[in-house]
C-alpha cells in the first residue's frame, strides 16, 4: 500500500514537472489563447467633438473633490496641500483584460472599476505637483500586447486617438504658461511616447513641460528617444525630461521583453533590434545608474485587495543594468500580482512610491525657479 502510495505521488511530481516543462515551452502560444481577442477589429467610431467637455469622461480633472482616485493617499504619507501649480495629464495602463473585445468600452464598468484602483496606486505620488487630469479612453485590450496579429496595432492606434483628444482638451482648459507633467504607466506610457512625438516635439507647448514620467515602457535610445524631443533626466533637479524605468528583482528574466521590443519598429523608422532600452534611477532622478535601498524613501505596500497601504522606507534598491532594465534586488513582498521572470511591472511606482512624490514636486519647483 504504501509502495502505492509511493508510485502515486511520484506520478504526480512527474505530471506537475511536464506540466511546467509544456508551459515553458508553449508559454507564448498558452498566452494567446488565454488573452488575445479571436474576433475581428471593429474600427472604433470617432467621439463626439466635445465629449472631453463631460466631465464623466475623466476619472479625475483637475477640479474634482470627490470621487477622484488619484486623491488618495497611502497611510504615513505626507498631506498633499497646498498643492503645487502643475496641470498633470495621467493616463492609465491596460485594465482590459479580457479577450472579448479589441478595446474597451467606455462605460465597462469592471474595466473603469481596475483603472480606479490602479490610478489610486500610480498617480497618486503627482497629487502634491498639482491637479491631476486622467481620462477614460477606449483602451486596447491586453491581448494587443500578445500578438503579432495586426488587430493588436490597430487596437493601439484606436486608443491613442482617444488618448490624444482627451490631451488636446486638457491642454485648452490650463492658463496659458501653466507647467505641465505628463506621467502614465505601460500602455498609458506607450501612448504619451507618440503625443510627446505628435503634440509637444518642436511646438511652443514643449516649454511648458516640466518632466515625463514614462513608466513601465520600453524606449529606444536610438531610434525612439530623439523624437520625443526632451532629453534623458540626468539630474534631480532637471526639467523637460523623461523618466521611465522596468522593475525586475532578481534573477531576473526579461527575455520575453526584449524578444517583443526586438520586433518593433523605433519612431525613427528602423528597427528597435540591438538598440538600447533607456533607463532612469526613480530612486535618484536618473543621476546615477545605481542607488542602495537606504535611498528609498517609501515603498508603497498594498494589502491584498488594494484598498489599502503603507509607506516603508529603505526596503528596496534600485539599479539601471546594461541592458535597460531596473533591478530590485531580492524579490520584495508586494502582493500577488508579480509576472513571471520576476517582473515587478504592475509595482513599477509603488516600489518608489515616495520618490516620485518628491521628483514631482521638486522638478516642478525647479521648473518656477527657471
Amino acid at each position: 500500500m504504501v509502495r502505492k502510495f509511493l508510485y502515486l505521488v511520484a506520478a504526480i511530481i512527474v505530471l506537475i514537472i511536464a506540466g511546467a516543462f509544456v508551459v515553458r515551452v508553449y508559454e507564448k502560444e498558452l498566452t494567446e489563447i488565454a488573452f488575445v481577442p479571436e474576433t475581428e477589429f471593429v474600427e472604433q467610431e470617432a467621439l463626439a467633438t466635445s465629449i472631453y467637455d463631460d466631465p464623466s469622461m475623466w476619472y479625475a480633472n483637475g477640479s474634482q473633490k470627490t470621487g477622484d482616485p488619484t486623491l488618495w493617499q497611502p497611510e504615513g504619507a505626507p498631506g498633499i496641500e497646498p498643492r503645487g501649480p502643475a496641470a498633470i495629464f495621467f493616463v492609465h495602463p491596460t485594465s482590459h483584460i479580457t479577450k472579448d473585445s479589441w478595446n474597451a468600452a467606455l462605460d465597462d464598468e469592471e474595466v473603469n472599476s481596475r483603472a480606479r484602483i490602479f490610478l489610486r496606486g500610480l498617480a497618486s505620488p503627482f497629487a502634491s505637483a498639482g491637479e491631476i487630469w486622467a481620462p477614460r479612453y477606449r483602451q486596447a485590450a491586453i491581448g494587443a500586447f500578445l500578438t503579432q496579429k495586426p488587430e493588436g496595432q490597430e487596437a493601439l492606434n484606436a486608443a491613442y486617438q482617444d488618448v490624444l483628444q482627451a490631451f488636446d482638451h486638457f491642454i485648452a482648459e490650463q492658463p496659458a504658461n501653466r507647467p505641465i507633467i505628463l506621467a502614465g504607466h505601460s500602455q498609458g506610457a506607450r501612448h504619451l511616447t507618440y503625443l510627446l512625438k505628435d503634440r509637444v516635439k518642436n511646438q511652443p507647448l514643449a516649454k511648458r513641460i516640466v518632466a515625463a514620467f514614462l513608466v513601465g515602457w520600453p524606449i529606444s535610445i536610438e531610434s525612439d528617444l530623439p523624437e520625443l524631443g526632451i532629453p534623458a533626466c540626468s539630474a534631480a533637479n532637471q526639467t523637460a525630461c523623461v523618466m521611465t524605468w522596468q522593475s525586475f528583482a532578481e534573477p531576473a528574466d526579461y527575455s520575453r521583453i526584449v524578444e517583443f521590443y526586438s520586433a518593433t519598429t523605433g519612431f525613427n523608422g528602423e528597427s528597435r533590434k540591438d538598440t538600447g532600452i533607456l533607463c532612469t534611477n526613480p530612486l535618484n532622478g536618473g543621476a546615477a545608474r545605481a542607488a542602495p535601498k537606504e535611498e528609498n524613501l517609501g515603498t508603497l505596500v498594498p494589502n491584498i485587495d488594494l484598498s489599502q497601504g503603507e509607506l516603508v522606507a529603505q526596503s528596496v534598491p534600485a539599479k539601471c543594468d546594461d541592458n535597460g532594465f531596473l533591478l530590485i534586488g531580492d524579490p520584495p513582498k508586494l502582493g500577488p500580482y508579480t509576472i513571471p521572470g520576476n517582473n515587478y511591472h504592475v509595482y513599477d511606482i509603488p516600489l518608489f512610491w515616495s520618490n516620485v512624490r518628491v521628483d514631482a514636486l521638486r522638478r516642478t519647483r525647479a521648473f518656477l525657479g527657471k
